[in-house]
């Protein structure tokens, strides 16, 4: 990240426990305005648990997070968060304005009506994902992609100063996965910024500006040109030897 960048999402040796263990230890990250910072790391390294800390739903044991220079609630209320496609039930009887509306809850109240400014917000949502002709489309209709597209436009509802992905790779197809890349840089072109993780590492060297890899701690990142000629952070962080297919995938080599 350049210094002259603006520092969107600022973690300062974050600690983090859950049932008296030890999660996250003295991470460290930070992700510029209008960058694209992928978040790689096998399961169990603390990905989500590091992605539900910044939205405030696991109280940090120590450190600090900021989003755009605020912190506590006031950040997490900045952060728009995509969740994995299959976390949603794509069976629930609602409309695609219905489901990016959902984004709004926490302004509007369960029980408020939505506005003229509020369905104002979701059209434009809806357009920045190019998918404001399937507003009344029911949810059950779409396909995997489409389902993709409209939870990105859920989370933009708010125009959050930093967009959170978990996986929104898995599951789809080459075409579909480069519709959503050219989706990311669209939106990183106009300022927001983007935090993924995902298990494609491949696509992930590929798309991302730069990356950082997570294994209870940050243990190494860069851009991917960077990483790749440091072998020794992948093996550390997958726990891989060199001599590991996934090595030679990445095209990783010594520098």
């Amino acid at each position: 990240m350049s210094s002259t960048q603006k520092t969107i999402l600022d973690i300062s040796h974050l600690d983090v426990n859950l049932s008296g263990r030890a999660i996250l230890r003295n991470v460290n990250l930070r992700c510029a305005e209008g960058e694209l910072l992928g978040l790689l790391g096998p399961n169990g390294a603390g990905k989500t648990t590091l992605l539900r800390t910044m939205m405030g739903l696991i109280p940090a044991a120590g450190g600090t997070i900021s989003v755009s220079g605020k912190s506590g609630r006031k950040a997490a209320e900045l952060i728009g968060y995509v969740p994995q496609r299959q976390d949603v039930a794509w069976e629930f009887p609602i409309n695609v304005g219905g489901l990016v509306m959902s984004g709004l809850t926490r302004r509007l109240g369960w029980f408020r009506v939505p506005k003229t400014l509020h369905w104002k917000s979701v059209y434009r949502a809806l357009e920045r994902v190019q998918m404001r002709e399937f507003v009344d489309r029911p949810i059950a209709e779409l396909s995997g992609g489409q389902r993709q597209r409209i939870l990105i436009a859920r989370a933009l509802v708010t125009n959050p100063a930093l967009l959170v992905l978990d996986e929104p790779f898995t599951g789809l197809d080459m075409p579909t996965q480069e519709l959503l890349t050219s989706l990311f840089r669209q939106l990183t072109a106009t300022g927001t910024s983007l935090l993924m993780t995902t298990h494609d590492l491949t696509h992930a060297l590929v798309t991302c500006d730069r990356i950082a890899l997570l294994r209870g701690k940050i243990l190494a990142e860069g851009t991917p040109s960077e990483l790749t000629g440091n072998p020794q952070a992948w093996m550390e962080t997958f726990e891989v030897s060199e001599s590991s297919p996934l090595i030679r995938q990445l095209g990783i080599v010594s520098c």
